[in-house]
């Protein structure tokens, strides 16, 4: 099935709730998306816009079901949240549990840890997928799914866009982990450097792929945020909202072009 617009929703810790913006902006220019890529974080918002959830429902979920709860800690664990403790919440809002389910075309990608290769999901089960697909190491415990445990799909493509590459007319890109240059005397913990260096690789990996959107939205502003920065999340989504209404022209006229004027609200 050819579908006419889809979205690569990259990772970036609480970077990625600028896709919630995005993704609200993107409705009131009347642009639909048909079809999300996405991975970590935009794993995350990504399968609640395909699930049908509102801009202001997701935020909410980040706002009342944060996994960096108290209660979410792990024990006697290789993480420092316990991924199993998290599923609930998630069970919450995707009662029904499969791709199947959903309003709209999904692709979630997830780091096989043992064997080392990307794994994507885009049928059966919905909700540890999305898990797997958000388990940054040293932070979460690996999700596991029959016999096999993984990690966050950002470690091998941070941004996801192979899958919509033959499916859809026009793509779109979100990119929340702007590398920007810093100076060394900022790196002052050993969690500054070890995020530095994710984030240094991701990039260097995504890059060369931005090319295959007919538009990447890439805010500089995120820069200034960290991967678990959680107290800013409506300044982060409306960063997300304004970058997309800065390129309604660009984005129009793309959409215009696959076929078809957008459609109003």
């Amino acid at each position: 099935m050819q579908y006419k617009t889809g979205i690569v929703l990259s990772g970036g810790g609480a970077r990625g709730i600028a896709h919630i913006g995005v993704l609200k902006g993107l409705r009131e220019l009347g642009v639909e998306v048909d079809c999300v890529s996405g991975t970590s974080s935009g794993a995350i918002v990504g399968a609640f816009y395909a699930a049908g959830y509102s801009a202001e429902e997701t935020l909410e979920f980040f706002r009342t079901e944060s996994p960096f709860r108290l209660a979410n800690f792990a024990l006697g664990k290789p993480g420092f949240i316990d991924t199993e403790k998290v599923l609930e919440s998630f069970y919450r809002y995707f009662p029904r549990d499969s791709f199947e389910a959903l309003e709209r075309r999904l692709f979630l990608t997830a780091t096989d840890i043992a064997e080392g290769r990307l794994e994507i999901f885009t049928s059966g089960p919905l909700v540890k997928p999305i898990l797997a697909s958000s388990s940054l190491p040293l932070v979460f415990t690996p999700t596991q799914i029959g016999d096999r445990w993984f990690c966050d799909g950002g470690i091998i493509n941070n941004f996801p866009v192979e899958p919509l590459a033959s499916l859809c007319d026009v793509i779109l890109g979100v990119y929340v982990s702007p590398l920007l240059a810093i100076d060394a005397s900022e790196l002052k913990s050993s969690l500054d450097v070890t995020q530095r260096a994710f984030e240094v690789g991701m990039h260097s990996v995504s890059r060369p792929k931005f090319h295959r959107c007919d538009v990447l939205i890439c805010p500089p502003e995120l820069g200034q945020y960290r991967i678990f920065e959680t107290k800013d999340l409506d300044e982060i989504c409306d960063i997300g909202y304004r970058a997309v209404l800065s390129r309604a022209d660009e984005i129009q006229e793309v959409s215009r072009a696959a076929g078809g004027e957008p459609t109003s609200r």
